[in-house]
């Protein structure tokens, strides 16, 4: 019973546009999240969410801790432990304080290949309330190009929405 669930709401998504996914997808994990206090078993729960609704390569969190980033919850591949800021995708994310979309990971100077599969990736920051960045939400495609600005939009809201959720 329960797999036929998830196969068709499976289905259902492949017959949505990104932006009807979203659209679905965000007000539940919304709903899901709220009057949650555990900032790992958020994040745990919403990487699972976007990982099973988009099907992409790997989809997780690195938070902030000191002059670099570590390694948070997350769906997909083993992952980098460690990034400085300002290197690599994440760690300009959170440098620059802006979600940086990457068509291409081999013509972003400085990628850090985690994994030789991923071939695009975009980086959403997450801020406290005090407007710090405390994570960086990463995504990262098999595929050339996945990202864009429908993608920046609703996963910049969402992370807005962990963040008013947590407290943070």
């Amino acid at each position: 019973m329960f797999l036929s669930l998830i196969t068709i709401f499976a289905q259902k998504y492949s017959t949505m546009t990104k932006q009807e996914q979203y659209e679905e997808l965000l007000p539940q994990v919304v709903a899901m999240i709220e009057g949650e206090s555990n900032a790992v078993s958020v994040m745990a729960n919403v990487t699972a969410a976007l990982h099973d609704a988009f099907g992409w390569w790997w989809t997780g969190f690195y938070t902030v801790n000191g002059d670099r980033l570590e390694l948070g919850p997350f769906q997909g591949p083993v992952a980098c432990y460690r990034i400085k800021r300002g290197r690599g995708v994440c760690g300009t994310a959170w440098d620059r304080d802006e979600t940086v979309i990457v068509p291409d990971v081999e013509q972003f100077p400085g990628h850090i290949a985690c994994s030789s599969l991923s071939r695009s990736e975009i980086v959403v920051p997450v801020h406290n309330s005090d407007g710090e960045v405390i994570a960086v939400l990463d995504i990262d495609s098999k595929e050339l190009n996945t990202f864009d600005e429908t993608d920046k939009t609703y996963l910049e809201k969402l992370v807005k929405d962990i963040s008013k959720s947590l407290n943070w």
